[in-house]
């Protein structure tokens, strides 16, 4: 039987970087004792105040549909919630409620962008941004971030990639898998540069609350930029939710009504007592959000520490995000063999960069979503490992 041309689009070199995930996850269930740093779930425990209102909503009954693009209290929250972060004017007209960040720039890139055009992302790139722009039919192209730079962005270089098909300029700060925060000067270069030939602005900020460097800029503070920049966040990582799939479009009315003829075609609104519990978590500036950024910072220190030990491998220490980047090309193994063979020697489960574009080429991204005691004994495993690695090339 055939399949659309969509298929092969949305496959992107990105799949490959689950295969040890994959395997990890069988031998698991198989009853090994599997370490997993693969995923960006946290493991912490989510406000206890977002729950009570979840679990208070289903027993009110709030099970039917709800509003396409959220409902109108929820849209006011986040809205205000922008306003208050960024100091610039936003309203509920300018937001949109979405299942997860995920969903949110796939639903974006399809209002955005189609055959023909382009998309420009610093790279390396989330294993996911690659199918997301195929499924539109646009053409993603890649700018290196260099690891001798921090993995900032070369803002001449992101200039030089624009053509007349570009679209759009696709950031995500701070960053995935590096853990890169964007300065305020590099994305007042990046906005120039939008505005300069009339580019939309995307910017992938899921992670807008586990900046640890440096403030996290977002860009809906950036002047004279409204009409052109799409923001999109969600709840997963600052309030460890994940499962709630609850994530939003932040962008100019015109987009959000595009995006409610899309959605209705798609997920007809998100459930109703996910969006009551996310306004309870949106409402204020929650305690256990600024918790959790403690918890990634300490955990980004612990991990570095230790792997600096590793011989034949150099710790890129994050900035923000909850990864540590370890550069393991002095080992003499490829990022792919170097995750395979610590998984069979260590029972340590990690993501190989290289699906993630040429950048991130004999990169690991090692995932803080464990207690510190665990990613205390990961990392000594892989110290352990490196070791051996050093000891019989």
């Amino acid at each position: 039987m055939r399949y659309s041309p969509l298929v092969q689009r949305i496959a992107g070199r990105g799949a490959a970087a689950w295969d040890t995930h994959i395997e990890a996850r069988r031998r698991q269930e198989e009853g090994e004792d599997i370490i997993f740093l693969t995923v960006g779930d946290p493991d912490q425990d989510p406000p206890a105040s977002v729950i009570e209102a979840t679990v208070a909503s289903l027993r009110r009954g709030r099970t039917g549909y709800s509003g396409i693009v959220g409902f109108p209290a929820l849209r006011s929250a986040i809205a205000a919630r922008v306003a208050r972060r960024t100091l610039r004017p936003c309203s509920p007209d300018n937001i949109a409620v979405v299942p997860g960040a995920q969903g949110g720039l796939y639903a974006v890139v399809q209002c955005l962008a189609g055959p023909g055009n382009e998309i420009i992302v610093p790279e390396p790139i989330y294993a996911t941004y690659e199918g997301v722009i195929g499924a539109s039919g646009a053409r993603l192209v890649t700018v290196p971030l260099r690891s001798e730079s921090g993995f900032h962005p070369d803002p001449d270089a992101i200039a030089a990639a624009v053509t007349p098909r570009t679209r759009a300029i696709w950031i995500n700060t701070p960053h995935n898998p590096t853990g890169a925060v964007f300065t305020g000067d590099e994305m007042e270069s990046i906005a120039a540069i939008c505005r300069h030939h009339d580019l939309w602005l995307m910017s992938d900020e899921v992670y807008e609350d586990l900046a640890f460097a440096r403030p996290h800029i977002g860009a809906w503070s950036l002047p004279d930029m409204a009409e052109r920049t799409v923001v999109v966040s969600s709840l997963s990582k600052s309030h460890a939710l994940p499962g709630f799939r609850l994530g939003w479009v932040l962008g100019p009315p015109a987009l959000t009504r595009h995006l409610f003829n899309l959605l209705l075609s798609m997920t007809y609104g998100g459930p109703a007592f996910i969006q009551d519990g996310a306004l309870a978590a949106l409402t204020h500036d929650l305690p256990e959000v600024a918790a959790l950024c403690d918890d990634y910072r300490r955990r980004a220190a612990l991990m570095s520490r230790l792997l600096r030990e590793a011989p034949g491998c150099r710790v890129v220490p994050p900035e923000g995000g909850m990864f540590v980047l370890l550069d393991v090309r002095g080992t003499g193994l490829d990022s792919a063999a170097f995750a395979a063979r610590l998984l069979d020697a260590e029972g340590v489960a990690i993501l190989p960069c290289d699906g993630f574009g040429a950048s991130a080429a004999g990169h690991l991204r090692i995932a803080l979503c464990a207690s510190e005691e665990r990613l205390g004994e990961a990392g000594e495993r892989i110290v352990r490992f490196a070791q051996r690695l050093a000891q019989n090339p």
